[in-house]
């Protein structure tokens, strides 16, 4: 189970909004949610067939965490709530990651609804993944993505992945992908930034 630490609340950058999500491990009867939310993220050819994904949460050693969140307007704090009191949340994320052989990782994928980008959802799920596939003695952690996917490139670089090597036309659209890896043991190398 997360803990509060794994809450955030986040401004938006459009009007006058902000975010507050919270993280939770997947529950099955919400995978249609999660498939609605990968074609939403991903063009065909690179987005999961509903076998696919549900492959890849049934796998050993496979864990999938969803982010949960609501919109709330700054000058209304309850906006975001039911009649009742209640928060009227929404799966607005989720990360799907296994434990690999030879303490290596894999993050199998991660979306974000667009609406929900760029306020820390996705590096919230991506850490939270980090940390417990450090927990399950993973040593490393390795992903894909389309070599022509800037947005999600310079995410990843963000997070201190690197190019590892180019797997050609590695989607069914025969776009290639680049494999990163990250190192979960040893620190991040503080970023060189220019003088």
């Amino acid at each position: 189970m997360l803990g509060k630490q794994e809450r955030g609340r986040h401004p938006l950058h459009d009007y006058n909004k902000a975010v507050e999500f919270a993280l939770r491990d997947f529950r099955h009867e919400e995978f249609e949610t999660l498939w609605r939310i990968d074609q939403q993220c991903f063009a065909p050819g690179i987005s999961y067939s509903r076998l696919e994904l549900a492959t890849y949460l049934q796998r050993p050693g496979a864990f999938a965490l969803v982010a949960e969140g609501s919109e709330v307007s700054e000058t209304n704090p309850r906006s975001g709530l039911f009649n009742d009191g209640q928060p009227s949340t929404a799966t607005v994320g989720f990360i799907v990651a296994e434990t690999g052989s030879r303490g290596t990782g894999h993050i199998i994928t991660i979306d974000v609804l667009p609406n929900a980008r760029g306020v820390g959802i996705g590096s919230q799920l991506l850490r939270v993944t980090e940390d417990r596939l450090r927990t399950l003695r993973c040593h490393s952690v390795i992903l894909e993505t389309a070599v022509d996917n800037m947005p999600a490139l310079s995410f990843y670089k963000r997070h201190h992945y690197t190019v590892i090597k180019t797997l050609p036309r590695y989607y069914s659209n025969a776009v290639d992908a680049f494999v990163l890896k990250k190192d979960l043991l040893s620190p991040p190398q503080p970023a060189k930034l220019p003088q």
